[in-house]
């Protein structure tokens, strides 16, 4: 009788952090995918969002750049919908994935 190996999960669902630089400042957003992470920047009101993924490198050495473009519309929230807590209008963010870049140097 043949013994059972138990296939180990990997973790699909973890939190990863990309890097947002705009000059010499950098903020960092966490998601899934990097689209998640430019919801977040566009939220705090980025229009143009590049993103890379700290600390992950592709097999060829390279790291992927996500361009996005991005905005934000404010939103009247109905009082019915909205629990007190949550103000009366709130930003809500809009993005679309231009390209995806591939760079050897990080700058």
């Amino acid at each position: 009788m043949a013994k059972r190996v138990k296939k180990r999960r990997t973790r699909t669902s973890a939190r990863k952090y990309y890097i947002l630089r705009q000059g010499r400042t950098s903020a960092i957003f966490t998601g899934r995918q990097p689209r998640q992470a430019a919801l977040k920047a566009a939220t705090r009101g980025f229009k143009d969002i590049t993103l890379r993924e700290r600390g992950r490198r592709n097999r060829d050495g390279t790291y992927s750049i996500h361009i996005f473009k991005g905005s934000r519309v404010k939103l009247r929230m109905d009082t019915e919908d909205r629990p007190e807590w949550l103000p009366k209008t709130v930003w809500k963010p809009r993005v679309r994935k231009m390209r995806v870049d591939r760079v050897t140097r990080i700058r």
